[in-house]
């Protein structure tokens, strides 16, 4: 008798969980903050209030290349109209107790509280962070600024605001922890602030942030708009006190010439490929596990390691432990369910930022590989979950290289992407100099058994922060930041420095930092 066949079980149909769609968070944007939104757009914040002005352009969300709402984009002389306007609230905001500018920047923290899962939501839609990472996104700010509030006091001893409001230039990877953290500190510190929304994402984030800030009397302006429109007004204009910048080197390049020029102080994150050596290691087991940690989100952050520079007599150890990690990595869409009352899909990463930026580097991968580098994992799409028939062209899964050839980008700049590169190294001298591939660093970490080795090698990696055997990270309340080499120019930020950073201190004070006159370092 023959066999009974039995047709294999379907996969089970996923679907958006209910409540999480871009229209389900638009709405509740529209309910939560009407004088900031409106059904088609969002509006721009200048003089204390909401202004319909500006030319929205249309946006794509990089989930799943449906239509969200695009930046209304500012020309130029309505942005020097901003910019004159936020000095006007500077001169008065400046006079304000500290004891009220703590009181109001608490209020302002307990509103985003409350709606912490909106902004997360957002996050989700705007720049493809997965649930978990948009959370931490917002929950970093919130808790960060609370711990300046606590403490702002002793440090604006001897301090006081500076001359004009701080313009924030900032990549849209973090809006969140990043720039509204750095907002309310700067605004704290009893400066008004102005911030330019990120071309790429972040746009309804940032406006729903702006608004529950300003409802509690802070002096924020929230504008949009192309660089080369608004560089003018928020770079060069003389009511400007301070520029901050988070982004890449070729604009932060154009930015660091204008306000050296200027004598403006300044704070300029800039990109560096962050990398990680292995020199006369064994603990295997240890690599393995924070592998995966080290995609998160995709790699798009400015402390991110996609080089790994390895020994290599150890190159077969290595392998051992970290391909079984990175086979491991899951990606696909955040928002997606079998059952309306599952939770969220625990994701190390979603999209990428755009399909450009997936093109791009994918681009950049087959060039490497046709020029010799080494396909060591290749990922797919295939385990992902996705929506039937959903756009998935901003996804790219997991790529490493061995041997990247030194006419790829790869090779001397950071991907920005879930692409690891591997070079191998026999010498200590040719560790160093590998681990030193782009002028400068932020972040790099040294695997080595011996701590008297990694004393020794530590200080001669040009990064900012290095850590023994474990990543090193932006940080958050009292840990410094800063970078080496083309990846900082100006001051350094952090704990203390970032007040001082955005304060005037005793006549002839040299910041911590790295300025044109002078590299001084915490």
């Amino acid at each position: 008798m023959a066999p009974t066949l039995t047709a294999p079980t379907p996969a089970p149909a996923l679907a958006l969980k209910p409540g999480t769609a871009w229209s389900d968070a638009w709405q509740r944007c529209l309910t939560t903050a009407p004088e900031a939104f409106r059904d088609d757009r969002v509006l721009n914040l200048w003089a204390a209030g909401w202004k319909h002005d500006g030319n929205p352009l249309p946006a794509t969300s990089p989930v799943d290349g449906s239509p969200i709402t695009g930046p209304p984009r500012l020309d130029a002389v309505t942005a020097q109209q901003a910019v004159r306007a936020s000095l006007d609230q500077h001169r008065a905001w400046r006079h304000v107790p500290v004891a009220e500018r703590r009181a109001r920047v608490s209020a302002a923290l307990d509103a985003l509280t409350e709606h912490r899962e909106l902004l997360a939501l957002l996050l989700v839609w705007e720049i493809g962070k997965p649930w978990r990472l948009a959370q931490a996104d917002v929950d970093r700010a919130i808790d960060g600024v609370r711990w300046y509030v606590d403490g702002i006091e002793p440090m604006l001893a001897g301090r006081s605001p500076l001359a004009g409001p701080v313009s924030n230039i900032a990549s849209w990877n973090y809006p969140m922890s990043v720039l509204v953290h750095a907002m309310l500190v700067q605004a704290l510190a009893g400066n008004a602030v102005i911030a330019k929304t990120p071309t790429d994402g972040g746009l309804a984030c940032l406006t729903l942030a702006s608004a529950l800030a300003a409802r509690e009397g802070l002096p924020i302006t929230l504008v949009s708009g192309s660089g080369g429109q608004l560089s003018e007004a928020l770079v060069r204009a003389p009511e400007i006190g301070c520029v901050s910048f988070v982004g890449g080197r070729d604009t932060g390049a154009d930015i660091a010439t204008a306000v050296a020029d200027l004598g403006k102080r300044h704070i300029l994150e800039q990109e560096g490929l962050n990398t990680w050596g292995i020199w006369n290691h064994s603990d295997w087991d240890a690599l393995t596990a924070v592998v995966p940690k080290l995609f998160d989100y995709g790699k798009q952050r400015c402390t991110a390691y996609p080089r790994f520079v390895v020994q290599r007599e150890l190159f077969a150890d290595f392998l051992a432990a970290y391909l079984p990690a990175v086979r491991s990595i899951r990606t696909g869409h955040p928002l997606v369910v079998e059952n309306p009352s599952d939770p969220l899909p625990q994701l190390d990463f979603g999209p990428l930022i755009n399909a450009a930026k997936a093109k791009e580097l994918g681009d950049q991968v087959t060039e490497a590989i046709g020029r010799g580098a080494v396909p060591l994992h290749r990922g797919t799409l295939d385990e992902g979950a996705f929506l039937p028939g959903q756009d998935t062209s901003a996804y790219l899964p997991p790529v490493t290289l061995l041997g990247p050839p030194r006419s790829s980008p790869l090779h001397h700049a950071e991907p920005f992407g879930p692409v690891d590169t591997i070079v191998l190294v026999d010498t200590e001298a040719e560790l160093l100099a590998a681990m030193n591939a782009s002028n400068g660093a932020l972040v790099a970490t040294l695997s080595t058994d011996d701590p008297q080795t990694f004393d020794r090698l530590a200080p001669q990696i040009r990064a900012f922060k290095t850590g023994h055997g474990k990543p090193r990270s932006r940080g958050d309340r009292d840990e410094l930041f800063g970078g080496f080499g083309a990846s900082w120019r100006g001051a350094f930020v952090g704990g203390e420095l970032l007040v001082r950073a955005v304060t005037d201190g005793p006549a002839g004070e040299r910041l911590p930092g790295n300025f044109p006159d002078h590299h001084l370092m915490p």
